[in-house]
């Protein structure tokens, strides 16, 4: 049985779904994330997390310097 949303869960879904379309868009952007070579199972999930922590980190330097959370650009020109 489907259920109907509000109109205010509606925008908040919306939110997240754009919030996690925009990260996914970062990690393939900056970090090359659809290019994972490897062999096996260990060094996939190491470089995965490596990535992904990079992310974290960068998401981290934005708020510290009270910039928007999503906005690399200034992290790697200033």
């Amino acid at each position: 049985m489907k259920q109907q949303l509000t109109a205010q869960q509606s925008q908040r879904l919306c939110r997240c779904r754009q919030l996690v379309e925009t990260v996914i868009g970062h990690l393939c952007h900056w970090f090359d994330i659809e290019r994972v070579r490897a062999r096996d199972l260990w060094h996939l999930t190491s470089r995965l997390a490596r990535k992904l922590l990079a992310h974290t980190l960068m998401v981290f330097l934005n708020r510290a310097h009270q910039r928007s959370p999503l906005h690399f650009d200034g992290i790697i020109l200033d």
